[in-house]
């Protein structure tokens, strides 16, 4: 079983036994490939849209390899940039349900490119927003962000209590929450929002100055190089592993109407862990495949702007609305991380 294909609860099983037509925004992204590669295990038709601006073919060609050729050929890839309305329109046409991953994430590329990423979160949803009012009208799943909660110092973060954001990430992502909430009121479509906190598992890019911690610290490990902490280690985080986002898109994409449209529900691990927790877990888990690694010691940098302190989330209006419970703590999530990161380092070429 890959990190893509959990155990499905049996009311999402039996739903998939019928086939559906399905949009992926960012299906060749982290989360967007898990996504396609669960639907087509699922034998369901699976769109992706997708213009490589931080997705990559190689995750595409990963699913290509999992799922078998069969089952590949349910897939369609339209390459295009969900700022275009002409590629929202013809991507969405004629689909039972949307799940919308693409977009520009990373607080700090935010900081420096707060045109692009406004661009991308907001305009891009909206058109996607809006050819879905015009089309099949299918239900609506998109991806928002714990970065909403801004500076509210509450813990855990409850739905219903908002900060002010400290990025333009995390203005994209509330002006994005907003706008499918009008298109719920004003245009009755079905719209359902998922906070992600901090997502990780494998797929995840590790590359990049915006890499996200975990496959970041990964590689850092097996490579030898300095393992980056910015601040004391004491900032605290609620790591979602990845199947259970899948989860969440799935409950959201065939839950009942009443109980969700127009909501905004978090998705997280339900514990918080410190940047100093895990690089100890870290540690413990490279040092069984590099020895070496288990006596490093983190480099400490500054702390970065617009990081928000601490995060946990309250999963309380996910399990009533989404019957949402998350399967995998951080020890299990991790395991099959770095087993993944390490396993691909022993394939040829």
């Amino acid at each position: 079983m890959t990190a893509g294909t959990p155990d499905l609860p049996e009311p999402i099983a039996q739903a998939l036994e019928r086939p559906r037509r399905w949009l992926v925004t960012g299906a060749a992204g982290f989360i967007g490939s898990h996504l396609v590669e669960t639907l087509l295990l699922h034998d369901q038709e699976v769109v992706g849209l997708d213009d490589f601006s931080t997705g990559t073919r190689v995750n595409l060609e990963d699913v290509a390899a999992r799922v078998g050729a069969e089952r590949w050929g349910r897939f369609a890839l339209q390459e295009g940039d969900i700022r275009s309305a002409e590629a929202c329109r013809h991507a969405a046409r004629g689909v039972d349900a949307i799940l919308h991953q693409a977009a520009l994430g990373s607080v700090p590329r935010s900081l420096e490119h707060p045109l692009e990423t406004h661009a991308v979160n907001v305009l891009g949803t909206v058109q996607l927003l809006e050819a879905a009012r015009r089309g099949s009208r299918p239900r609506f799943v998109y991806a928002s962000s714990s970065s909403v909660y801004g500076d509210d110092p509450t813990l855990p973060k409850v739905e219903e209590r908002l900060g002010r954001p400290l990025s333009p990430y995390a203005a994209s992502k509330m002006a994005a929450e907003l706008a499918a909430a009008v298109y719920t009121r004003a245009y009755d479509l079905e719209t359902v929002g998922l906070r992600y906190f901090n997502v990780y598992g494998p797929r995840q890019r590790p590359d990049g100055p915006y890499a996200a911690v975990v496959p970041r610290w990964i590689e850092a490990f097996l490579n030898g190089n300095p393992v980056v902490v910015h601040g004391d280690g004491g900032t605290s985080r609620d790591f979602c592993f990845v199947s259970d986002a899948v989860l969440a898109n799935l409950l959201a994409a065939l839950g009942e109407r009443d109980e969700i449209a127009g909501s905004a529900v978090n998705v997280a691990g339900g514990e918080r862990s410190s940047l100093n927790r895990l690089f100890d877990l870290l540690r413990e888990r490279i040092s069984r495949e590099r020895p070496e690694a288990g006596t490093r010691k983190p480099v400490h940098e500054p702390f970065r702007p617009g990081d928000v302190r601490h995060s946990e989330a309250d999963l309380a209006r996910a399990r009533r609305v989404l019957g949402f419970q998350p399967r995998y703590d951080l020890r299990r999530g991790l395991d099959e991380t770095v087993a993944w990161f390490v396993d691909r380092r022993r394939v040829p070429g």
